[in-house]
């Protein structure tokens, strides 16, 4: 049975109804409900850079700790403020605005007197950290997120709560795209630019709709493994990827070596990126993967058109030194972190029935 994850207030009606967001659960029916993000504060992320700053350099390193502001606004006061194109703006991931996040922005001052960055007067910023580096900061360029979240209202058995912890501290989740991927209506604009019907897309939203489409995709895939219970174990054909690396091999048959190796957490089992070109998967892995995307020709043939090529992503994803505590007598404080590229609410839907405040 496929149970209802929540679904944001970002997310239409129509979406809901056209793209259903009910992936199914891998453990099943949470015991513990709960409500999050009643303040910003209940929703805490910490960027995991994974490099040093070189310390010189033409790009300003800024340590940024922000509050109720988007990723992108921050990026054009930035600009703004040191006189240089948004372009000119880099930053390793957009975060949340309904949150309290710390992340890295460098700003390319080639040339130029460096600001006072104190002085930049916006609510909900504040700098952490001012250094500099030789490179500008790439999308994606960080090892991941660390993650303090607040679950408050809860109802539920404690000790059920604690299995289940255990139990995904062990064996992961299944590694969707979060809610968030889709966005405001992205899945429909998607089908409306492969179709035609949407004229002249901007190159940042084309991207944004690419990426809801093949995520759609990949979370078709992964439900189906979810279903049959093989998203965290090997079929034949499947395509393993290294642990804490995107390094990808193919394999005939599943034996007790690749058995063996899932289990320590060595290897992951992927699903198709969807794009051109040949599909990695063959066999049994190959037949599940066209199955689950054969009623989504619209999507499949628009990313091969856009130019997008086959890859991988994992279909398990390991939360990383995952602890809690309770608060008071109603709340709990959930902490872990989790590579980049990964969802902390596809964590909490496997913990919880978890609501949005308000």
């Amino acid at each position: 049975m496929i149970e209802r994850s929540f679904l944001p207030d970002t997310t239409t009606a129509q979406q809901r109804e056209s793209f259903p967001l009910d992936w199914p659960r891998a453990y099943g029916e949470p015991a513990l409900s709960g409500t999050i993000r009643t303040v910003p504060e209940d929703f805490r992320v910490d960027e995991i850079l994974g490099f040093e700053p070189d310390g010189d350099g033409s790009h300003a390193l800024l340590k940024i700790r922000k509050k109720n502001i988007n990723t992108e606004r921050v990026a054009k006061q930035l600009a703004r403020f040191a006189g240089v194109r948004q372009v000119d703006v880099g930053y390793a991931g957009l975060k949340d605005r309904r949150a309290v996040t710390t992340q890295w922005f460098s700003v390319d001052l080639a040339g130029r007197e460096e600001p006072d960055w104190q002085s930049l007067a916006e609510d909900g910023v504040e700098f952490i950290a001012v250094t500099r580096h030789r490179r500008k900061l790439k999308r994606g360029a960080l090892q991941g997120n660390y993650f303090t979240l607040v679950i408050r209202e809860i109802q539920g058995e404690p000790r059920l709560f604690e299995e289940r912890i255990a139990e995904v501290s062990a064996n992961g989740v299944p590694n969707y795209f979060g809610e968030q991927r889709f966005g405001f209506a992205n899945l429909e604009k998607a089908t409306a630019m492969f179709t035609g019907q949407l004229k002249r897309v901007r190159r940042p939203e084309k991207s944004i709709y690419l990426s809801a489409a093949r995520s759609w995709l990949f979370n078709k895939i992964l439900a189906a493994r979810v279903a049959a219970g093989s998203w965290n174990r090997a079929i034949a054909g499947d395509v393993m990827m290294l642990a804490g690396s995107h390094s990808i091999f193919s394999i005939d048959g599943v034996d007790n070596e690749i058995d063996q190796r899932i289990q320590k957490l060595d290897i992951h089992p992927t699903g198709a990126m969807w794009g051109g070109g040949e599909l990695a998967a063959t066999r049994d892995a190959e037949l599940l993967e066209t199955a689950a995307v054969k009623d989504e020709v619209v999507f499949c043939a628009g990313l091969k058109r856009a130019g997008l090529k086959q890859q991988r992503r994992a279909l398990r994803l390991m939360p990383v030194a995952m602890q809690f505590n309770r608060t008071t007598s109603n709340a709990i404080e959930l902490q872990f972190s989790l590579p980049a590229g990964s969802y902390a609410t596809v964590v909490l839907r496997e913990l919880l029935n978890y609501r949005l405040h308000g």
